[in-house]
């Protein structure tokens, strides 16, 4: 779909700002596709593999090869964290490690995240971004018409079409951002309850 890229200042900055959603969406589509496919692969193996070792340096190990993206292994690594000589300190044991579990999913969470935001921005803007487009293609084209010596049906058609790519071109920006958003929200749904019953197990090991 080609976008108008010869009309005024305002046309060109939409046209621009559309194609500037489209690649920013479709980047975080990619990275983030592959970022949650190879999570949901490696957690369940990972997580299998931590509890089958022997003792708990075998298991960071397992983690360590099967872990590729870093979810489960910051918890493990946060299980034996401590502070002594710190305010953190005084706590009870279960309440230290409580902590440092719950901060590391949060960051682990927190990389999971990124770029929802992004997808659900363009989602909800891109449509009318486009249709703002739309409107001041239309305006400018009866604007013209109406100083034209003789009105013609392609002199009508021609510029009020070319006005309306921007609604299509908008919704071409919005269907697969918010389509990733909702099936990508899906899947790190999933896995925040796996790392939840991680951490908690960790706490209780």
């Amino acid at each position: 779909m080609s976008l108008p890229l010869d009309g005024d200042a305002l046309s060109v900055t939409l046209t621009l700002l559309l194609l500037a959603m489209s690649v920013a969406s479709w980047s975080v589509i990619v990275y983030k596709a592959w970022l949650l496919r190879c999570v949901s692969v490696d957690v369940p193996l990972a997580k299998a593999a931590f509890w089958q070792a022997p003792d708990f340096s075998h298991a960071l190990a397992a983690l360590t090869a099967l872990d590729r993206q870093r979810v489960l292994l910051p918890l493990a690594q946060a299980q034996q964290q401590r502070m002594p000589g710190t305010l953190g300190a005084q706590a009870e044991v279960s309440a230290q490690r409580t902590r440092v579990l719950r901060d590391a999913l949060h960051q682990v969470l927190h990389r999971l995240q990124t770029g929802q935001v992004l997808l659900a921005s363009v989602g909800a803007t891109a449509p009318f971004v486009g249709l703002l487009g739309t409107v001041w293609g239309i305006y400018h084209a009866l604007a013209g018409m109406a100083v034209a010596a003789q009105l013609t049906m392609e002199g009508v058609a021609g510029p009020v079409g070319e006005a309306l790519i921007m609604t299509a071109a908008g919704l071409a920006v919005a269907l697969p951002a918010v389509l990733a958003f909702n099936v990508m929200g899906r899947v790190i749904n999933r896995v925040e309850q796996e790392l939840e019953g991680f951490a908690y197990d960790l706490r209780t090991l």
